[in-house]
């Protein structure tokens, strides 16, 4: 078991895919204190402090194998398709849409 703050006797788990999809699936409960929110409240959430959320990411080369009509559809556009695999696995990740 790892302490972090304190030690105790809870069992911590592993974020295992299991486990990330049984908490994926695991219902939530909203009432007064904790309301549903409408996309539109959520798309007006900033961070507290603005200027530590703005990071810029660390880049790291990778070899990866991509169907070749995919790259070649990306490479018509010209220079910078590996910004545009980039962008479009940012939006895929931050959208959940993967």
């Amino acid at each position: 078991m790892h302490c972090f703050n304190y030690c105790s006797s809870r069992s911590y788990t592993l974020l295992t895919a299991e486990r990330l999809e049984e908490i994926k699936n695991h219902p939530i409960s909203y009432d007064e204190d904790s309301p549903k929110l409408t996309k539109a409240q959520i798309a007006r959430l900033r961070p507290a402090h603005e200027a530590y959320w703005n990071v810029t990411p660390v880049k790291k080369t990778i070899s990866i194998k991509i169907d070749a009509d995919i790259l070649a559809a990306l490479q018509s556009g010209g220079k910078g398709y590996q910004t545009k695999i980039n962008s479009i696995l940012r939006k895929a990740i931050t959208t959940g849409d993967y």
